[in-house]
């Protein structure tokens, strides 16, 4: 049986962990670090597999999650989690967005997520989610939009053994809402 995730929220003594999952997610580059807030118009400017780099991030993070600080433009409030596996290993990230704009609720969705390429299949990400509705109820939603790719087959099965009903694909992607209440 695999371990089962747990998400907490991000901390500054993992260091070395993210230089290793950002490399098994391919590079910073890579499009496949859902959840992880580290991409688009927020990425930090100085060099991210670096101390000051991290560091960076988790004050855009911090910043993103503080309901007194206004979003940046084309941004939510958003709380931010890694996911750790029973043996506290960061095997992922998942994002909570509060509220959606235009382009979440076309093709972004309320929660976003991934698991490390490595530790792919072994249920991490649906646990993670179940994990996450029990948050979004908690903040007060009673149902989240979570959307995948077309052609991802394993996420949309994820979303669907957590409640996730389809109502559409646009953009490329697939659109479920969930109810958080279970």
């Amino acid at each position: 049986m695999s371990a089962a995730p747990v998400l907490v929220l991000p901390s500054a003594d993992r260091f070395a962990e993210w230089v290793q999952l950002v490399e098994d997610y391919g590079g910073p580059e890579s499009t496949e670090l859902v959840g992880s807030g580290f991409h688009g118009n927020r990425e930090p400017r100085v060099p991210v597999l670096t101390p000051d780099g991290y560091a960076t991030w988790l004050a855009m993070l911090a910043e993103e999650a503080d309901e007194s600080v206004p979003p940046h433009p084309g941004r939510v409030k958003s709380s931010w989690f890694w996911v750790l596996d029973d043996d506290g290993a960061w095997v992922g990230f998942l994002a909570l967005r509060r509220s959606l704009n235009t382009a979440l609720l076309e093709t972004g969705g309320h929660i976003g997520y991934s698991i490390r390429p490595s530790r792919r299949g072994e249920g991490l990400a649906g646990r993670a989610l179940a994990d996450a509705l029990v948050e979004a109820s908690a903040i007060g939603l009673e149902r989240v939009l979570i959307t995948c790719d077309e052609d991802n087959v394993a996420s949309a099965r994820t979303i669907e053994r957590n409640g996730g009903v389809y109502e559409d694909s646009r953009g490329g992607k697939r659109r479920y809402w969930v109810p958080t209440h279970r």
